[in-house]
Order: C-alpha cells, then sequence, then structure tokens
C-alpha cells in the first residue's frame, strides 16, 4: 500500500470512531477506485451488510460507458438511491471512507439525495 491509501485508511479509521449505523439508519459506505465505484449500507450494530452494489454489477455495467467519471457515478448513485428505497431504506449515515468530499463522491451524495435518501 502507498503512503496516500494509508492516510484515508486512517482517515477512515477515525471518521469511524464518530458513526455508528443502526438498524433505523444504517451506515453507507462508498469506496471508489480509478475505474469503478462501490457502496454498501450496513448495520454497525448487527454487523451485517443490508444491501451492495458496484459499478461492476452487470445490469449497472451495461447502463455505464465509463464508472471513472463524475458523470457516471451521478448516474451510480441515482440507481443506487433507487433500489435502496426498493428494501426499505429511506434514512441513512454516509461515511466517505475517509475519501475528500469533493468530485465522484459529492457527486454520489448529491445523487442520493436527489434519489430520496436523506442523510
Amino acid at each position: 500500500m502507498n503512503k496516500k491509501e494509508l492516510s484515508r485508511l486512517k482517515r477512515h479509521r477515525r471518521i469511524k470512531l464518530r458513526i455508528s449505523g443502526s438498524s433505523q439508519r444504517p451506515r453507507l459506505v462508498v469506496h471508489r477506485s480509478i475505474r469503478n465505484l462501490s457502496a454498501q449500507i450496513l448495520d454497525d450494530t448487527q454487523n451485517k451488510v443490508l444491501f451492495c452494489l458496484s459499478t461492476l454489477s452487470k445490469d449497472i455495467k451495461q447502463k455505464l460507458a465509463s464508472a471513472g467519471n463524475v458523470k457516471e457515478a451521478q448516474v451510480f448513485g441515482e440507481i443506487f438511491a433507487q433500489k435502496a428505497k426498493e428494501k426499505g431504506i429511506s434514512r441513512i449515515i454516509f461515511d466517505r471512507a475517509g475519501y475528500l468530499y469533493h468530485g465522484r463522491i459529492k457527486t454520489f451524495a448529491e445523487a442520493l439525495r436527489k434519489g430520496g435518501l436523506e442523510f
């Protein structure tokens, strides 16, 4: 692991000390790589993953040309919000996982809000 990734993991550990998901408000964790985004909704009280989705999923991969840009992050956020609402999840705690709230992460979060998730 490089120094930049270690710094991100330290920030993520610090953030996780302050926030925790519950069954009423689960925690949404986003992970970004150079070419893809993935997100999962966790219930920290039961240590369970309630719902997860990635741009590598077959149905989403067909809709996106490339998942490494802001435009595709917005589309992914809207799809994720719609599927989370179908699962009965409407209120979440957004965990940016140590990434800066900028670019694809910010666009993804705004698309989630636009899709009807509250945080």
